[in-house]
């Protein structure tokens, strides 16, 4: 082991999944297993900084999960057959603790077996290392609603008997659409945050990219798998401009575009184009163009606007999502201006009512047209809203500006 230290969390939530997946598949029970996980985790977190971390950190949480596995079962007599038939089974050894199962667990939480909603939600809880408080927040429903949905999702799997196995190629399709909504929700909730201090996870961005490219080299000629990945390499490749030496946000239109990625956008460039060259285009792909459009740009004022405008029209027409009609209503700003842009605010009222980026966008949008007093209210509500403190500074930043101007003026 090596010398006492503070337990790295990022390293902790990097492994539960994987330890997540070596488990279910020794065990069979989801259920179960995920506790027994979480009890294998919570003793590293106290055992380590004392002992030192073990040589082999995945196989030390796989062998304390499955011990505690099986005293859980120990303990309950009226399980008494599966405890006989745990008790059969070896703990793994390190061989089975070096294999990395998260992809099998990524697909075993979206089996067909689940609605779309269940499935999205457990592989965000199981493979994703999301809160039950951050899903619920993702799908806009009360935390207690999203513990009941994923509660009775594990049940289901247990029910079920689904075998804990990589699915063959011609069942890749109807478990497929609900692993690239996890992998892109997972992605986003990495790159921005919804709560907290930090503006980014990079640990789940980068785990959604690594479990993209698996997904991908599985299936190398989807093109909405490809575009997907691409998408994740284009976005995340600007991350580094993303924050200011103290952490702030800096947006898009003001960000140091020399310190991107080049490799990475020019790895998402090929993807993209490879893909829509394929015939059907669809939500990942029309995403990933459009953010190859605001990458190819060496400056903000070069973005072609018209292009991603006409992107955003089909996107609409493929998700009806009221984020992309958000996005798409800047779009139309930067065309024709922000009187245009917030038009198509309106029709959004009632589907983002509480949401944050509603105002967010009013602001901006009310800030173009030289309306400081308009621009700063709607600024300070989004502020109010936002659960991610960059994303609040922010915007009280915004405020106080225009405030200050209006005082000056």
């Amino acid at each position: 082991m090596t010398p006492p230290a503070t337990v790295p969390e990022d390293l902790l939530r990097e492994l539960a999944p994987q330890v997540l997946g070596i488990v279910v598949r020794h065990t069979g029970d989801f259920d179960a297993a995920e506790d027994a996980v979480q009890e294998a985790l919570l003793a590293a977190a106290r055992t380590w900084p004392e002992d030192g971390l073990p040589d082999n950190p995945r196989a030390w949480l796989v062998q304390t999960a499955v011990r505690r596995f099986t005293d859980a079962y120990r303990s309950e007599r009226s399980r008494r057959r599966r405890e006989e038939a745990v008790f059969r089974r070896e703990v793994p050894g390190a061989e089975a603790a070096d294999r990395d199962d998260t992809l099998v667990l990524l697909f075993l939480c979206c089996h067909p077996a689940l609605s779309t909603g269940s499935a999205i939600a457990l592989t965000l809880r199981a493979v994703g290392g999301l809160t039950t408080a951050e899903i619920a927040k993702a799908f806009l429903v009360p935390e207690a609603t999203m513990a009941q949905r994923i509660g009775r999702a594990k049940q289901r799997i247990r029910a079920s008997g689904i075998p804990f196995a990589t699915p063959a190629p011609e069942e890749f399709g109807p478990r497929l659409q609900s692993v690239l909504h996890v992998l892109y929700l997972m992605f986003n909730e990495g790159y921005a945050s919804t709560s907290g201090a930090d503006l980014h996870r990079v640990d789940l961005s980068n785990e959604a990219i690594r479990l993209t490219r698996a997904v991908h080299a599985l299936l190398p000629e989807h093109a909405e798998v490809a575009g997907l990945l691409a998408l994740m390499l284009l976005t995340d490749a600007r991350r580094p401009a993303r924050t200011g030496p103290a952490g702030e946000l800096v947006p898009l239109a003001e960000q140091d575009r020399t310190l991107w990625d080049r490799a990475a956008i020019a790895e998402g460039t090929r993807l993209i184009a490879t893909a829509m060259s394929r015939g059907a285009v669809g939500e990942y792909q029309l995403q990933a163009a459009i953010a190859a459009l605001h990458d190819g740009t060496a400056r903000a004022e070069d973005t072609d606007w018209t292009q991603i405008l006409g992107l955003y029209g089909l996107l609409e027409r493929i998700t009806d999502n009221p984020v992309v009609a958000l996005n798409a209503a800047v779009a139309e700003a930067m065309v024709h201006g922000p009187a245009a842009g917030l038009a198509r605010l309106e029709p959004l009222e009632a589907r983002l009512a509480g949401s944050h980026r509603l105002d967010a966008v009013r602001g901006h949008l009310r800030e173009m047209l030289g309306e400081a007093q308009a621009a700063a209210e709607h600024y300070r509500r989004a502020a109010a809203r936002t659960t991610s403190v960059p994303e609040r500074e922010y915007l009280l930043t915004k405020a106080a500006r225009l405030g200050s101007q209006l005082r000056r003026g």
